[in-house]
């Protein structure tokens, strides 16, 4: 089969093409044959050498597909064989085949291509158990969400439209807060001529929001603890700025605030499963009647992963960019 290879650390130009033997699938795996591959800042990470795949992990990157099911492993159910499933992996998207845990794979239903299936797993996964679970958004809740344009800012902006909690999210200029806007988002901040802070505090009437939810570390942390009111969460992500802060640690204790974070892709199949089974419940329906789907961007062909790449990294993507396999 063809994949991606990104071995060499580098730029774009580091993924190349490679033929390589079929993945088999284990004891509670299944092969997929894949249609697409979603495209996550992570690839981007492993593509520069900073983000090694786990133990056991296919090396290629790719965190999410969607396709057919071709095999199954151990004693996996055989009548998985034939269906169109999406799936979170840990590895071995960028494939034209690639095996994924029982556990992670979700239906495509009827009205969900299978390239926009394909850009669900990653984001979706990572918004709900930490935005909704380790922050606790809930229904009547104003929560704060960086990157409001990003695979992961517009299921944010998705999600919360669905449960019912307002969103704010910051934006790097005037065009990506009008697409944020367009998006659902209650409101939208140019952090490129806007201090978030003030305008935070000036849309709640100085109260500040329940939760925020940060990819982007270093300084923006205290910031956002400013932003945040009494019994406020904080959940980080990511740190695309530096992965250590200076925080106040008496503003911590007046407002009683939680800081906490998470890392998906090295989390247990039995973690990932118990998350699936709960998207599969609250969230899979919305999906099933078309009322969430997620925000595309472009699609590349596989052989193209390196454009997708820059096209991620240059920063004008608005939602997901995937690969597609013919």
């Amino acid at each position: 089969m063809r994949a991606i290879d990104c071995s060499k650390p580098g730029g774009p130009e580091a993924l190349r093409p490679v033929d390589v033997p079929l993945p088999a699938p284990g004891e509670g795996e299944v092969l997929i044959r894949v249609a697409a591959a979603g495209v996550n800042r992570p690839d981007v990470l492993q593509r520069l050498g900073f983000y090694a795949p786990p133990e056991g992990a296919s090396p290629y990157p790719g965190l999410e597909v969607a396709g057919e099911i071709v095999a199954v492993g151990g004693d996996s159910a055989r009548e998985l064989l034939g269906q169109k499933v999406c799936a979170l992996i840990p590895g071995g998207g960028y494939a034209e085949y690639a095996v994924a845990p029982v556990l992670t794979c979700l239906p495509v239903p009827p009205l969900l291509s299978l390239r926009e299936a394909a850009a669900m797993p990653e984001t979706l996964f990572t918004v709900w158990t930490n935005l909704f679970e380790r922050a606790y958004a809930t229904e009547g809740d104003t929560v704060l969400v960086h990157g409001g344009t990003s695979g992961i800012g517009t299921m944010a902006i998705a999600l919360c439209r669905l449960f019912g909690v307002s969103i704010i999210v910051t934006c790097g200029n005037a065009d990506k807060c009008n697409a944020a806007l367009d998006l659902g988002a209650t409101h939208a901040i140019d952090y490129s001529r806007q201090d978030y802070v003030a305008e935070v505090l000036k849309i709640t009437d100085g109260k500040g929001v329940q939760a925020v939810l940060d990819m982007v570390g270093g300084d923006y942390v205290p910031r956002n603890l400013a932003c945040l009111t009494e019994e406020g969460r904080h959940v980080s992500i990511a740190f695309q700025r530096g992965a250590t802060a200076t925080v106040n640690v008496m503003e911590v204790m007046r407002k009683r605030l939680t800081l906490t974070g998470s890392t998906l892709r090295p989390r247990s199949n039995a973690f990932k499963g118990l998350v699936a089974d709960e998207l599969h419940r609250t969230v899979w329906p919305h999906v099933a009647e078309g009322r969430l789907r997620p925000v595309m961007d472009k699609s590349f062909p596989l052989d193209q992963a390196s454009e997708a790449h820059r096209r991620m990294e240059n920063g004008t993507h608005v939602g997901k960019i995937v690969l597609t396999i013919d």
